[in-house]
């Protein structure tokens, strides 16, 4: 068996496309456009290219983005004193405070800061909560999670009744990830770094999301025939022949896995340009439910 590959970089430019058209028709009837506002605290390198790629997208879809850099060794006060300020300003629709954040700073705070009517990234506790709840829904999807439920729609995965298996358990993509299956009515099994033969949970799943940050730890004779595996992870991995000296690869080791999954997405260009995407899915629908009340 050969599996279909899942094209994230494709799908994402589809969601940034309907988004577009969407801007376009919201500023012709309203005379409006949706505002996404980043917050970047320090230099980290990683942070600094997530937050670009995503003022890049917002581009993309006609969407103004503006963009907070602070310094460091910002007091957990000051931060909290633009968050606020953020939150007071009619024209941005999505506040992001992209994480990590310095150690000082605790994230929960600043998290919970954030209106919850422009939480776009979707990790407000109150989102959160109305996520985990049976009939509730939330304002905002976290935007990896939401990512990958789009991949799966769009590669027709019919979701009722089956078996899937979440690898990981971070509040970022784990936990958000199986209350979306659940509620997609999928039967779903958490493993983590303390479940017992984890294998025999992976040979059952109909379903595979892989998010634990360890590289190519799912092999293909772990995996149920024909599953569908979306890779989460994001490692580096030792290729001496590259120029930078390593390639970028996932928790799944793809080419064995492609050989018995039925769908696997790749890495890059899985998952990670589907969590942009949705960011700007998300500070459409702030938008739209901004003008609805008014």
């Amino acid at each position: 068996m050969s599996a279909k590959v899942i094209d994230g970089k494709a799908i994402a430019k589809k969601v940034r496309s309907e988004v577009a058209v969407a801007v376009a028709k919201m500023k012709e009837e309203h005379d409006y456009v949706p505002g996404l506002a980043t917050v970047l605290v320090g230099d980290n390198t990683a942070s600094t290219t997530y937050v670009r790629n995503k003022h890049k997208a917002c581009q993309e879809a006609g969407i103004r983005s503006i963009g907070r850099e602070i310094p460091a060794d910002i007091s957990q006060d000051d931060l909290l004193a633009i968050v606020r300020e953020l939150n007071d300003d009619p024209t941005v629709d999505g506040i992001l405070v992209q994480l990590p954040l310095p150690k000082h700073i605790d994230d929960e705070v600043i998290l919970g800061a954030i209106d919850l009517a422009k939480d776009v990234d979707g990790f407000h506790p109150l989102n959160i909560g109305r996520l985990a709840m049976k009939g509730r829904d939330p304002q905002f999807i976290p935007c990896t999670p939401y990512g990958c439920m789009r991949l799966l729609k769009e590669m027709d995965v019919d979701l009722n009744g089956a078996e899937a298996v979440v690898l990981g358990r971070s509040n970022i993509v784990g936990l958000p990830m199986g209350m979306l299956l659940q509620k997609a009515n999928a039967t779903v099994t958490i493993c983590h770094s303390r479940t017992k033969d984890m294998v025999e949970h992976l040979k059952r799943a109909d379903v595979v999301i892989a998010a634990v940050g360890i590289t190519e730890m799912v092999t293909g004779d772990m995996l149920k025939p024909g599953a569908v595996v979306i890779d989460v992870g994001i490692n580096r991995k030792d290729d001496p022949s590259k120029k930078r000296g390593y390639r970028l690869v996932g928790d799944v080791d793809y080419d064995s896995c492609a050989e018995v999954a039925g769908a696997i997405t790749p890495v890059p260009g899985g998952v990670g340009p589907m969590t942009i995407a949705m960011l700007v899915q998300n500070t459409l629908e702030a938008a739209e439910h901004k003008l609805s009340q008014s």
